[in-house]
């Protein structure tokens, strides 16, 4: 399963084209469910968010492939909100009883990225809830541990959820969709996507050598 997660990844453009050829406008449904699951799922924090965005927004600079910009950054934004306030929810009545559930006795929550959300919110407060859209695991996360925690949902969790949907969704698509249209950028697509996903994950990658470091 992961390497298969690791061939869509990596061969995204393909995969995208090809699903749009295959399913046509359908396509749209099946981006709000990923972006959406990846958001709203606690237990899904693996699924493509950036480099998915980026390849959409690139496709849809393509006339052939027929998709909408602008009904991709709607149905998108919607989705991520949705997923956010699915995964809230999940958090304020389950609390961490997640923690708990297992698959093959392994965790599917890992305590590791529950406390790691919490040290994000400890260090940025609610302006987390806007940051962790652009980084990996985390964002899937913060909404959970908002939920935990009982953050007040109509003042703070949900104003700072709508803008940073909105900030994620329109600026990753965007970017795809001006920088998909470059020569070079075509030529080296799988290149941008892997740059594009290390980005993404440096955050946690400093987070985790500094706390590693101060340890010893």
């Amino acid at each position: 399963m992961i390497s298969q997660l690791l061939d869509f990844i990596l061969h995204i453009n393909d995969h995208l084209t090809a699903m749009v050829s295959e399913y046509g406008t359908f396509v749209y449904a099946i981006l709000f469910l990923i972006i959406f699951v990846e958001t709203g799922l606690v237990v899904m924090p693996f699924l493509p968010g950036d480099s998915l965005l980026f390849a959409v927004g690139a496709l849809c600079a393509n006339e052939i492939n027929n998709l909408n910009i602008f009904y991709v950054i709607g149905l998108l934004i919607i989705a991520a909100v949705a997923g956010d306030n699915c995964n809230y929810a999940i958090g304020k009545y389950l609390g961490e009883h997640v923690t708990s559930w297992q698959f093959r006795n392994k965790p599917l929550v890992k305590r590791d990225y529950i406390e790691k959300t919490e040290e994000f919110f400890e260090k940025y407060g609610t302006k987390a809830i806007i940051m962790a859209r652009f980084v990996p695991i985390v964002r899937t996360f913060t909404p959970f541990v908002a939920g935990v925690g009982q953050m007040d949902y109509k003042r703070k969790f949900l104003p700072y959820d709508i803008l940073g949907g909105t900030l994620w969704i329109t600026s990753m698509t965007v970017s795809g969709y001006y920088f998909g249209q470059i020569e070079w950028v075509k030529n080296h697509f799988e290149g941008v996507v892997i740059l594009i996903v290390l980005v993404s994950i440096l955050p946690m990658v400093i987070t985790y050598l500094k706390h590693r470091f101060s340890k010893k």
